[in-house]
């Protein structure tokens, strides 16, 4: 469970992984393991970076989201259309980074439940220190720290279609989202993620 994990902010240098994602998805579609992957990301370089500590970091990040979907989930990165897939590469996201998920489930998801649209710097600044208050790991974190998962939220959450823009008033819509991915999410007892992507009650 996401709650059973600890709070980091890694994911400051590992952002969304899109496209890094949808590649590896299609490779393992393909019948390439997950050692295989490994192994095509650290010494194949298949993702075109400079140093040996970035290869390993994108390869831990990828692979460690992959690990927390099935076969299928994995075929719709690899192939559905391009909102479907960031939605579902954010649900893997939001299956490894516990802060992330709170962010969502305690400001997104209540934002819209009193319909209100906009996401500004105040809310951020109210989630972290509450988060400060709640966590002796978070309390230590340095004022740059928060500003850079900030500026990384507002990224990820632009690029998946839950944010209309990144500056200034950030509107919060609704992305599309396949109705078989969707359902099939929420026969996997996942209701909650469907929720905190699209809005959807359980």
């Amino acid at each position: 469970m996401v709650k059973d994990l600890k709070y980091r902010s890694t994911i400051k240098s590992r952002p969304l992984f899109f496209f890094e994602m949808k590649k590896a998805a299609s490779l393992v579609n393909k019948g390439i393991s997950i050692a295989q992957l490994k192994d095509l990301v650290i010494n194949e370089n298949i993702f075109q970076v400079n140093t040996e500590a970035r290869k390993k970091e994108i390869a831990s990040t990828v692979i460690g989201r992959l690990e927390k979907l099935d076969d299928y989930l994995i075929q719709q990165i690899a192939e559905a259309d391009v909102e479907t897939s960031k939605l579902l590469v954010l649900y893997s996201v939001l299956k490894t980074d516990r802060l992330f998920f709170e962010f969502l489930d305690e400001v997104i998801k209540d934002k819209r439940t009193l319909k209100d649209y906009l996401l500004t710097d105040k809310d951020f600044n109210i989630f972290f220190h509450r988060k400060r208050e709640e966590s002796e790991v978070v309390s230590r974190w340095q004022d740059y720290t928060f500003y850079k998962l900030q500026q990384v939220y507002i990224r990820i959450l632009f690029e998946v279609g839950i944010l209309k823009n990144q500056k200034d008033e950030r509107e919060i819509e609704v992305p599309f989202f396949n109705e078989d991915v969707k359902n099939h999410l929420k026969e996997f007892g996942d209701e909650h993620f469907v929720h905190l992507l699209v809005g959807e009650t359980a």
